[in-house]
């Protein structure tokens, strides 16, 4: 049975869960007040729930650790995007109890990043991440989560749509040092990301069969992946393999620094300086998987091939790169015209040779 008691003016309840005591302020100074807790703890408790004053002791510190632990222990290839989301709302959430995290304070944080002019996706990727924060303190036993608030998202309108025709890749690729050349002309055929084309090792390569593979694991959708290299690039991968051999730094990276001693990893300078020279504006290297997917599509690829080269997991993340411009625009025009043409050619045939059929029988 629980009890409410006073210390000094104010009132206190106890109850009891499998034996164990729980003292609670009401921080009340009526008796009223303390029925109505003591009530509903011992409502929790006939539930087999633990009284809410066990979720008031956990702190939003405690719920990023776990969610930080939680992408360590699963060696998760985006830690240091969550650890960035983290520390973000960090500055917002430190010290609060989860009971107190709700929809309304989850909003001001998000009018708090507004205003510092933080764009949507990126708030976006925070909140993903406090939701998750708060998914994996609801699932632990005990839980240290009662309830996950509504979160409410914000509509992305930041996609970017850059992406290279032809021409311009070509003026780009011959601006870019050698060792760079044929780096991104990988880039442009498959779609890979950067990291797992700076990270490709000779292990992964069947040079007689013209075969790119990549293991379960080893991409960011933790799918494996296989590429089949047309002539350019059987042509790329032979010209990389004999110059590994002529330098005698035998690197296991497919694609090397300058140096030819290891991955490549910053080529900033040499990648901003090109664009320039080629005087085709700002461009991002990820523009090149835009490419990739526009290309492939454009050649009459199915798209389930094309995702499965790109590495593309989920339909809606490949429908943004499958870019649609203004030249698609006006080929679509052009085609939609033909075909209108050669319907109105029909039916003109059609009434022609009626009109001659009519005739015939007039006459007869």
């Amino acid at each position: 049975m629980g009890s409410i008691y006073k210390r000094g003016k104010v009132y206190w309840v106890q109850y009891y869960r499998m034996g164990k005591p729980y003292r609670e302020s009401t921080k009340s100074k009526k008796e009223c007040d303390a029925k109505r807790l003591l009530k509903k703890r011992e409502g929790e408790i006939s539930e087999g729930k633990l009284p809410g004053i066990y979720f008031d002791r956990v702190k939003f510190d405690e719920l990023s650790e776990d969610f930080l632990r939680d992408y360590r222990i699963n060696n998760r290839k985006s830690l240091n995007r969550a650890e960035q989301s983290t520390e973000h709302l960090k500055r917002y959430f430190e010290g609060y109890r989860v009971t107190d995290i709700n929809s309304p304070k989850i909003e001001g944080y998000i009018e708090s990043r507004l205003d510092e002019g933080a764009a949507n996706a990126t708030i976006n990727r925070e909140l993903s991440a406090l939701k998750r924060m708060l998914n994996i303190g609801a699932r632990q036993t005990p839980p240290k989560v009662d309830r996950v608030p509504y979160i409410p998202m914000l509509k992305e309108s930041n996609i970017r749509k850059g992406f290279f025709e032809h021409g311009e890749f070509v003026v780009l690729r011959d601006e870019l040092p050698e060792y760079l050349k044929g780096f991104v002309t990988f880039a442009y055929k498959t779609g890979w990301r950067m990291s797992e084309i700076t990270d490709l090792t000779w292990p992964k390569v069947d040079r007689d069969n013209g075969i790119v593979r990549l293991e379960v694991g080893e991409t960011k959708n933790d799918e494996a992946r296989t590429v089949y290299l047309d002539e350019e690039l059987q042509e790329v991968f032979n010209g990389q393999w004999e110059a590994r051999g002529k330098s005698r730094k035998l690197t296991p990276y497919v694609f090397p620094n300058i140096a030819g001693t290891g991955r490549i990893s910053d080529f900033r300078g040499s990648w901003k300086t090109a664009c320039k020279d080629a005087k085709i504006g700002h461009r991002l290297f990820h523009d090149f998987r835009r490419t990739a997917v526009r290309n492939m599509v454009r050649a009459l690829i199915p798209e389930g091939v094309v995702m499965k080269i790109s590495g593309h997991k989920t339909r809606s993340v490949f429908e943004r790169y499958n870019i649609v411009n203004d030249a698609d625009l006006k080929l679509a025009a052009q085609k939609q015209e033909l075909y209108l043409q050669t319907q109105k050619d029909t039916v003109s045939s059609t009434v022609h040779n009626l009109g001659a059929k009519k005739g015939l029988t007039n006459n007869g």
